[in-house]
């Protein structure tokens, strides 16, 4: 039967009534600190825990609930007499129900506030009791989550105890938020530290997804519970529900958008981007972004990098997009792409890509990398023929995006708008012949590899591209500086390569 509870929250939401129902059920409450001054206003018969264990609360309340008399009473086994014996000979009571939710580390850790400060968050007390209850939940009923005083309090007005079924889901509870405490704290305290011994990670349920990349496949969205980052902090303005698959092309288009200062829109579609163009103003950017791949946009995502104006929301509602992603939109851009109704508008409040790390996850293992951050080691022209201005700048421009586009990827760039990207081929001579297709007209070309033969240089001879950029690095180099001198192509080697598989 029920005769003790042990209760200390930092978030109070709901106690007050549960805790008064505890009381109806002829059970005594023990409390700490703000909680028991919180029950007793509320005109609750509550003992404070300085009572229980007979020695005061100390160290601006770091040491209260660490005791023998409090920690026997929950880890106590009822049905082991040698252990009921030992804490009956020191006068320990058992608890048979622990309630506690932790101080916030969450969200402290992310605010911009000194490193004393989020340390003062880091919550000793509280997982120690949560975790002596959740081992000992066959007789400790254990609570973490607000959401679950409703089912306790049923099962225990219907039939005075708490299924074991019940029981162990709490207990699991309690090691799912403790293991991801502990790993947010890890992290913080380790955040200089890429790749610790351990990989400890900390991510919240944000929402159930209806399914994954397929119907088949079941799907949830996870955000860090340790950092801001541009796919935690939007807000969706307007229309259905996110997929799966959606959040993968936000995350990448955005991630697009976000590597230029110019005005940008980027255009997604199956992960990878099918038109990205800088402008003048946003408009341009989208008009030129739109006539790059009038075809694959349709049921696309879009991104741009600055604000949506009413020009540009009624160009966007003449075609039939999934996503509008934008730090913000007018007033009037925004009322009129909400007259689609399933037009997703998503704001973009954390503009500045955050994730470090990359991860992959393979059979029984996974792999964790830097994220891909440079754009160039240093820009050498290695051919007798000069880019000129404005061909450095839409070749920087074609580079800046083949880093988002899935190895072997070529994009060809003119006038700053990607006209043609040849993306996830196994060779790059099929890369190659693909993205000159698409662009028409030539440009400038950008290889996210060196060219292992001159035969892509031929190909871009025959297509009219005056000016290619590539890591360089291949043993065969010298051919294909060769056939650019022998076009009269200008070539620039970056130095750095950006796989992207």
């Amino acid at each position: 039967m029920l005769k003790r509870a042990l209760i200390s929250v930092f978030d109070k939401d709901g106690i007050a009534d549960f805790a008064e129902f505890l009381v109806g059920q002829g059970v005594e409450l023990i409390s700490t600190g703000g909680t028991y001054k919180y029950l007793k206003e509320k005109g609750l018969a509550v003992t404070e825990v300085s009572e229980v264990t007979n020695f005061p609360e100390m160290l601006d309340g770091r040491v209260k609930t660490l005791h023998p008399n409090i920690h026997g009473g929950i880890l106590a086994v009822r049905d082991n007499p040698v252990h009921m014996q030992i804490i009956a000979e020191h006068n320990i009571a058992t608890i048979d129900m622990v309630i506690v939710n932790l101080y916030p580390f969450f969200n402290e850790v992310v605010k911009d506030i000194s490193f004393e400060e989020k340390v003062e968050f880091i919550d000793i007390g509280g997982p120690t009791m949560l975790r002596s209850a959740a081992k000992a939940f066959k007789d400790v009923i254990v609570i973490s989550d607000t959401v679950d005083y409703a089912q306790v309090q049923q099962e225990l007005g219907t039939s005075q105890d708490v299924s074991f079924a019940t029981r162990k889901k709490l207990a699991g509870k309690v090691f799912n938020l403790t293991s991801a405490y502990d790993a947010a704290i890890s992290n913080f305290l380790l955040g200089e530290e890429e790749f610790p011994h351990y990989l400890n990670m900390s991510y919240q349920k944000s929402a159930e997804l209806r399914y994954g990349e397929n119907p088949h496949q079941k799907a949830a969205f996870y955000t860090a519970t340790t950092q801001v980052g541009v796919l935690k902090d939007f807000v969706q303005l307007h229309g259905k529900e996110l997929s799966f698959n959606n959040i993968r092309d936000m995350d990448l288009a955005w991630k697009v958008v976000a590597e230029f200062s110019e005005v940008a829109a980027c255009g997604v579609k199956h992960s990878t981007p099918c038109g990205v163009a800088i402008g003048a103003n946003v408009a341009d950017a989208y008009a030129k972004m739109h006539a790059s791949d009038p075809v694959s946009i349709f049921g696309g995502i879009v991104a741009i990098n600055n604000e949506v104006d009413l020009a540009t929301a009624k160009e966007m509602n003449n075609t039939f997009l999934e996503i509008v992603m934008a730090p913000a939109f007018s007033a009037e851009a925004l009322t009129e792409l909400q007259t689609k109704k399933n037009l997703r508008v998503i704001q973009i409040k954390t503009t500045a890509p955050q994730t470090k790390l990359e991860y992959v996850t393979v059979d029984g293992g996974i792999l964790v990398q830097d994220r891909d951050c440079q754009f160039a080691d240093e820009l050498k022209v290695v051919t007798k023929a000069q880019p000129g201005a404005e061909d450095l700048i839409d070749l920087t421009m074609a580079m800046k995006v083949v880093k988002h586009v899935k190895s072997n990827a070529i994009v060809v760039a003119k006038n700053g708008v990607a006209k043609g990207i040849g993306a996830g081929q196994t060779n790059r001579i099929w890369a190659t012949a693909q993205a000159i297709e698409r662009a028409k007209d030539g440009g400038v070309l950008a290889s996210d590899a060196f060219f292992p033969f001159r035969d892509c240089v031929d190909e871009c001879a025959k297509a009219g591209i005056k000016a290619i950029i590539q890591p360089g690095g291949s043993l065969r180099d010298q051919e294909s500086i060769d056939a650019c001198d022998d076009h009269g192509i200008a070539m620039v080697f970056s130095g750095i390569r950006h796989f992207k598989h």
